[in-house]
């Protein structure tokens, strides 16, 4: 039986807690409500919460009445705009680490040229920043995103969910350029303290099983730093993934879980390990 070590730091953080409690609550006193967008970045979590009576939606067009949830990762200022324009009730569940990175991207936007946001351009979170920079905003992935032709001041803030060491490169390659700008380290501190968690753990075991949702920005950053330091490591939803063969050999097993992952996969997997 291999010994199973679980990282300091995993699972829920505080903002998505927080989003899951305001939305239960919601759904306590109204009947059925709306989340703007997945809750969170975890299937089964969101599936669960479906039977507790919030129901996801994409768009507004979709309701015409009742309570909209804004979820963790927060939206636009036009969406708040126009929720309150349609007469549905709102709750406002933003993470208050994203809404000071929204506060910092429209501070930075009237002091400068251009808002880098670094992060996935994709991601609901860096949508939502990008509102508040308005038509200053430009998202670079990465220090070599970076155009050729920028002219400075140049405002910085990154996704919550990305790593120090990008937003690190980010300011060295203006540095570099003799850019001026205004950077704003807004990685999250809970972020922060699970990748360190998990970095510390991954090098000190056998094999590494990283639980969460793959859409989740904060569990495959976790995946991809374990996976550094840990050749064995393995990304799963659920413990129903986990294959014995993975583990043949291994004396020592790490567990560690992005912040949209809750306490029951967790724990899931943990007994999974524990039983080989």
């Amino acid at each position: 039986m291999p010994q199973v070590r679980v990282a300091k730091h995993s699972g829920f953080c505080y903002g998505v807690k927080r989003a899951i409690d305001m939305a239960l609550q919601a759904a306590q006193e109204n009947g059925e409500v709306y989340s703007y967008g997945p809750l969170i970045h975890n299937p089964e979590a969101v599936s669960d919460l479906h039977s507790q009576g919030i129901t996801v939606i994409d768009s507004l067009d979709e309701v015409s009445k009742g309570v909209v949830i804004i979820r963790s990762h927060g939206v636009s200022p036009q969406v708040i705009q126009d929720i309150h324009d349609r007469g549905l009730t709102l709750v406002d569940a933003t993470c208050p680490y994203v809404a000071k990175v929204q506060r910092s991207a429209s501070q930075l936007a009237q002091a400068c040229r251009t808002v880098l946001v670094v992060g996935k351009a994709v991601h609901p979170e860096v949508v939502g920043i990008c509102g508040y920079a308005g038509d200053k905003a430009l998202v670079v992935a990465s220090a070599s995103q970076i155009p050729e032709h920028l002219d400075g001041p140049v405002g910085v803030v990154i996704q919550t969910t990305q790593t120090k060491e990008r937003f690190d490169a980010v300011v060295d390659e203006l540095t570099r350029r003799g850019i001026h700008f205004e950077a704003r380290n807004t990685v999250c501190r809970a972020t922060r303290q699970r990748q360190d968690a998990a970095s510390e753990l991954a090098g000190t075991v056998d094999a590494m099983v990283v639980v969460g949702g793959r859409n989740s920005s904060n569990t495959t950053q976790l995946f991809n730093i374990c996976k550094q330091h840990c050749p064995k490591a393995y990304f799963v939803e659920t413990c129903q993934e986990l294959q014995p063969q993975w583990f043949e050999d291994c004396q020592v097993i790490g567990v560690s879980a992005g912040a949209s992952t809750p306490d029951d996969q967790i724990s899931a997997v943990v007994c999974f390990l524990e039983s080989l």
